[in-house]
């Protein structure tokens, strides 16, 4: 039997390890390329909704150095307040991307390593939340495994879940919710072996 965890595990994890998640984190951008391809899609200076943030640090940090306005969502009150003391000009959130109605919608949308932490369940049940908040044309970029299933890791000696589809399910959802895939890469080694999606909300 699969072991799911519960809605809370995840953020509290993180909020307990929250200053050696920073650290560990720190501005090793391995992202660029795919940033860059990210930023590619959306229109210059678009505003991003950036889902599961962390501490900002580097992806919020290189967004908004590239000229882009972010909100961040992240469900660790402490990663949140390092994000506002580190960029107090952008809108920082604490909250579950699972609950998420801002009533607004974003030229790009990325959960970078976050979005692969849900269950398959609770992943699906994203996508109408990633059309709610998508503006036309704006670009969506996550992170998932290469083939479905679960996996269970460890972070400072704590078990850390993880949760993928299969690709032919991710491109089913997108196409049900108005995204095209504009490039998927699995197990990417120019990337730390990350599957990265790349997709856009069609215009209209």
């Amino acid at each position: 039997m699969s072991w799911h965890p519960s809605s809370k595990t995840i953020g509290a994890l993180y909020e307990r390890h929250a200053a050696a998640f920073d650290s560990d984190r720190g501005n090793r951008l391995v992202e660029r390329k795919w940033l860059d391809r990210f930023g590619a899609v959306m229109t210059p200076g678009a505003a991003v909704l950036d889902l599961g943030c962390g501490s900002g640090q580097p992806v919020a940090r290189h967004l908004i150095e590239t000229g882009h306005s972010v909100t961040g969502v992240d469900s660790s009150p402490t990663l949140i307040d390092r994000c506002r003391l580190r960029f107090a000009g952008q809108d920082w959130i604490v909250g579950d991307m699972r609950d998420l109605h801002l009533g607004r919608r974003f030229g790009g949308i990325i959960a970078w390593n976050s979005f692969f932490h849900l269950t398959p369940d609770d992943q699906r049940a994203m996508w109408p939340i990633f059309r709610d908040h998508a503006a036309p044309g704006a670009a969506l970029m996550f992170t998932s495994g290469p083939a479905a299933g679960e996996a269970i890791g460890a972070y400072r000696g704590e078990t850390l879940y993880h949760a993928s589809l299969d690709p032919a399910d991710y491109r089913a959802l997108a196409a049900a919710h108005g995204f095209d895939v504009v490039r998927y890469v699995p197990e990417d080694q120019e990337c730390g072996g990350l599957t990265v999606w790349l997709m856009r909300q069609r215009p209209g």
